[in-house]
């Protein structure tokens, strides 16, 4: 039997959504009236496991986590399997470097105003060169050279200067978040050099949302090619595996974990490998946490995560 709260049962949905927006989270702003009208319409339904979790919004939180369950449902799944289908392998992944690539100037500038100046000139270094060795971040050069990813938003920054994260919250089409990372998103989406310029250059409204809309593709391509969900989509409370594995990156990411090797792999994938790690952590807390019933066993998902290991297969 699951242990899951039955206001949530329309939410108990594979769990890979959590890491797909969890990647996109920092790359748009939501409007705030929104997200109030609907929060003040679904808190009355947070569970005291909720509230124990640090998720005193639980209800509205479930009750966006079902409509974006909905959204990928129908419109983002379907539109990443049809690209998959058309689109060679080394493309797929030659896009994902160039977004990579794009997001290096940003990184520098957090990195900065965080006061660690060596982070701020590997991503000015690998910038100089995947734009230019790698033909605009089509290939990665700067990793072979032996200068590593070293990301950073400015939801991190803020977390640096002390500010506290806030109740966790999950954003409409962005996803999991808490008060700090939403105000980081924010500004990320008006501050961000790549943006502004194409906000600002000349190209036609219809060419800026197809951007946009390839970004998407591309964050839910990782995903896939990651494997996540399957081993997402095993839990008995989908919902809050999320929250866990949510916080545990960006705990990862905020520490610098990279610096050490720990979260970056042969080929630069710093961020999925923490994604990777904080999957397995989250899998392993729900284990621990939701008794399985007594004949059943633990799923095993054909296509479910194996234990991390920095050897993994990167898009």
């Amino acid at each position: 039997m699951s242990s899951q709260p039955s206001c949530a049962k329309a939410s108990a949905v594979p769990m890979w959504r959590s890491a797909f927006y969890l990647m996109l989270l920092g790359k748009h702003a939501v409007k705030p009236v929104l997200l109030v009208a609907f929060m003040l319409s679904l808190t009355g339904c947070a569970t005291s496991a909720d509230r124990e979790a640090g998720d005193p919004l639980g209800g509205f939180n479930r009750g966006v986590w079902a409509f974006n369950d909905n959204a990928d449902k129908i419109v983002v799944r379907p539109v990443t399997k049809a690209y998959r289908g058309v689109t060679p392998r080394p493309a797929r992944r030659g896009l994902s470097r160039i977004f990579d690539n794009l997001s290096e100037p940003f990184s520098a500038i957090n990195a900065l105003l965080q006061g660690q100046p060596k982070r701020a000139g590997q991503s000015i270094a690998r910038f100089a060169v995947n734009s230019t060795l790698g033909v605009g971040g089509l290939a990665d050069h700067a990793t072979g050279m032996g200068i590593k990813p070293a990301p950073e938003d400015f939801g991190q920054t803020l977390a640096k200067w002390g500010v506290k994260s806030g109740p966790y919250l999950v954003l409409p089409f962005l996803g999991p978040s808490n008060f700090r990372d939403a105000t980081g998103t924010g500004v990320g989406f008006l501050a961000d050099p790549w943006r502004v310029a194409v906000r600002q250059s000349d190209l036609s409204s219809g060419v800026k949302l197809g951007i946009t809309g390839l970004e998407v593709i591309d964050i839910r391509n990782r995903l896939i090619d990651s494997g996540a969900d399957g081993a997402l989509g095993a839990s008995a409370d989908s919902y809050a595996m999320a929250r866990s594995a949510a916080g545990q990156r960006r705990l990862a990411l905020i520490e610098n974990r990279d610096e050490d090797g720990a979260a970056t792999d042969a080929t630069g994938n710093g961020s999925d490998v923490d994604l990777d790690r904080a999957l397995d952590a989250a899998e392993s807390d729900a284990a621990t946490t939701t008794p399985l019933p007594d004949n059943s066993e633990t799923p095993q998902p054909d296509n479910a995560l194996p234990p991390s290991s920095d050897a993994s297969p990167k898009p």
